[in-house]
C-alpha cells in the first residue's frame, strides 16, 4: 500500500469537483484530487532590521523612562518635545501603558482563538 502525503488543501477547482460528482465518476481518492502540503518561503530578516528594532526599543525605553520618572525632578531642557512630555500629567502614562495592554489583548485573543480551533 502506498503512503499518502498529508492532506492540507485541495488542488482541484469547484468546477472539476462538481463535474466529477455530477457524472458519478469516482477515482482512487474518492472523487477528489491529491492534497499537497503548504510550502511557504520566508526570508530571514536582515541584520539591519534587527539593529533597527533594537535601537528603536532602546530609544523608547530611554524616552519613556525620562518622561515618566526623571522629568519630574529635572528643570526644562529647552528641547520642545521633551518639555511637552515633562509638563504633561496624563498622556505620557497612556502611551507607556498602551504597550502591555496591547500585549495582554493580543495574547488573550490568541489563546481564545486556539481554544476555538481546538474545541
Amino acid at each position: 500500500m502506498a503512503t499518502q502525503s498529508p492532506r492540507l488543501w485541495r488542488t482541484d477547482s469547484v468546477d472539476s469537483l462538481a463535474s466529477s460528482v455530477s457524472q458519478d465518476t469516482v477515482d482512487q481518492n474518492g472523487g477528489y484530487t491529491e492534497y499537497h502540503p503548504i510550502t511557504l518561503s520566508v526570508e530571514k530578516p536582515s541584520l539591519l532590521t534587527g539593529y533597527l528594532i533594537l535601537c528603536a526599543s532602546a530609544a523608547f525605553l530611554v524616552i519613556g523612562s525620562w518622561a515618566t520618572l526623571i522629568s519630574a525632578f529635572m528643570p526644562h531642557t529647552g528641547i520642545w518635545a521633551l518639555d511637552v512630555l515633562a509638563e504633561d500629567t496624563h498622556y505620557k502614562y497612556f502611551v507607556l501603558l498602551l504597550v502591555p495592554t496591547t500585549a495582554y489583548f493580543v495574547i488573550g485573543n490568541w489563546v481564545g482563538w486556539q481554544y476555538y480551533r481546538n474545541s
